[in-house]
């Protein structure tokens, strides 16, 4: 537990880097809500499980849980991308940790008042990097950074090549009949009991491993058969889950008949969204978190050695999960969620913007697509006039794939980033139903082919903008934070007036495309 730091001892750089420590944290955490949270419930609400503000809810008691059992991943971004000890005094440590705060809550926010999805691991990873070159080089670790890096990129590739396959494999047992009892009689146990055992195995025995009850469960399964190899006992222990999810699944189907193929798929889509919001919770929660308490840690302990070893508290982490709660119920973060789900829906017309380039590059590269019909169902309507974005079996295989992913990197304490891992599921599922097929389809790959690119833009904005606000903090300690904070500030302003003028044009051209009668006949009488 953190004993509380005494004031008296520390100088006016100290107090200023404490209170900004402790703000910027508290700031970051919601700005983190407002975009990378913001996709935990993109399936769930693409598909009309339930509406967006419950979904939020269960989401966000979610995070909250897998805040406080957060993996080592807390210690990669508190000291792994950089040692502190290096940096040669307390002043320099803590500058880095106060710079990468300054940028990222304006970098974040930016991205999504747009409705631009980005990554908090990794704008966090460059900017670490960043002001960390700028103060002191020498105290980057350049091989942990290279493997970060590397996991970040390797987890969108074989997210994107996972979802992609089982989205195939599912959908052509299923089809557009995901509420069919006949159907699901021979296919709902295999498929929905599949996912089922990914996310039990990869969530508790991958995401949760260092909890007392999983550690019991995974000491008993070595003991019944110590001689069996690793692979071989984790291979059939998927076996053995899979076949007991497939069997109450299909016991499900066969008592309840109609009402358990109706919800089938979006029951299995609401618990893959919990995992995933328990996994974003030990991963991504973990990261954004961490430079302010590292920062709190070094004020108490004013040793560079012992602060770093301080253990961070539960309780700091359940507060930070409680205000990431707070950003996922924010205006930008609906943005970011409509932008993200129709970028991948099934449907014909979308309230997108891309840059024409983009859609002049997805233009040409849909020549390739052939023929073939759409495997998705057409996008239906709810009640209320809402247009169904994704059923809930391409939902639950976003969450499913997405969640085991997170968990996975959990366990092996490497900081990975939801944001691009759920988007790859969302394209990569809809290439597998071949939503490009019809509708906006340059459109929405062009929007696909910006977001990507703009991850890379937001990687060198991290880097660069960092080094230079670190640089100015280094040497003009007060006067510096007060001026990069006023361009934070400023910056938010201007970009906040285009976003919203961006919004509302990319809306009237949507209506636009949707009636376009009603414009000709304007067109008429202008004439």
């Amino acid at each position: 537990m953190m004993a509380i730091i005494d004031l008296s001892t520390l100088d006016h750089f100290s107090l200023a880097v404490l209170a900004l420590a402790v703000g910027l944290l508290l700031w970051d955490t919601i700005e983190v809500g407002r975009n990378d949270a913001a996709n935990l419930v993109n399936a769930v609400f693409g598909a009309r499980v339930m509406p967006r503000n419950t979904a939020v809810l269960i989401a966000g008691a979610a995070v909250v849980l897998g805040a406080v059992f957060s993996s080592d991943v807390i210690d990669t971004a508190r000291k792994g991308i950089f040692d502190p000890t290096m940096m040669g005094t307390l002043k320099a440590a803590l500058t880095v940790y106060v710079s990468v705060y300054i940028v990222d809550t304006v970098l974040l926010y930016s991205y999504s008042a747009f409705g631009m999805p980005v990554s908090t691991t990794a704008c966090l990873v460059f900017e670490l990097l960043g002001a960390a070159i700028a103060v002191n080089a020498a105290a980057v670790r350049w091989g942990k950074a290279g493997i970060v890096v590397s996991g970040i990129v390797i987890s969108i590739i074989l997210t994107g090549a996972i979802a992609f396959f089982v989205q195939r494999a599912v959908r052509g047992a299923i089809r557009d009949k995901s509420t069919s009892l006949s159907t699901l009689l021979l296919h709902g146990g295999w498929t929905g009991g599949g996912l089922c055992a990914g996310l039990c195995y990869f969530l508790l025995l991958k995401g949760m491993k260092n909890v007392g009850i999983v550690k019991e469960l995974k000491g008993l399964l070595k003991r019944i058969d110590e001689s069996a190899e690793a692979d071989i006992a984790t291979a059939l222990l998927i076996a053995i889950l899979w076949a007991a999810f497939g069997i109450l699944i299909h016991l499900a189907l066969v008592i309840f008949r109609r009402r358990a193929a109706r919800l089938l798929f979006p029951t299995l889509a609401v618990l893959g969204m919990i995992a995933m919001a328990f996994a974003f919770g030990q991963n991504d929660l973990a990261n954004c978190a961490s430079p302010g308490l590292a920062a709190i840690n070094l004020l108490q302990a004013q040793n560079l050695e012992i602060g770093t070893k301080v253990p961070i508290a539960w309780w700091m982490l359940l507060i930070c999960g409680l205000l990431l709660f707070v950003g996922m119920t924010t205006k930008n973060a609906q943005r970011v969620t409509r932008a993200a789900v129709a970028t991948g829906s099934m449907g014909d017309h979308v309230a997108l913007w891309a840059p024409d380039w983009c859609v002049r590059l997805a233009s040409k590269l849909l020549r390739f697509r052939g023929d073939a019909p759409a495997l998705s169902p057409r996008a239906s309507l709810t009640p209320a006039g809402k247009t169904v974005h994704y059923d809930s079996l391409r939902a639950c295989v976003i969450m499913s794939v997405s969640a085991s992913v997170i968990a996975t990197a959990s366990s092996l304490g490497l900081p990975v980033s939801t944001t691009y891992v759920t988007f790859a599921a969302v394209v990569t599922t809809g290439m597998a139903d071949r939503i490009f097929q019809r509708g906006d389809a340059e459109l929405k790959l062009g929007r696909a082919i910006w977001v990507v690119t703009s991850w890379f833009l937001s990687a060198a904005i991290a880097a660069a903008a960092t080094a230079l606000v670190a640089r100015a903090i280094l040497h003009l300690e007060a006067v510096g934070i007060v001026a990069c904070i006023l361009i934070n500030l400023g910056v938010r302003r201007y970009l906040k007036r285009r976003a919203d003028a961006q919004e509302k044009r990319v809306e009237e051209e949507a209506y636009e495309r949707i009636h376009p009668e009603e414009f000709a006949l304007e067109q008429e009488g202008a004439d």
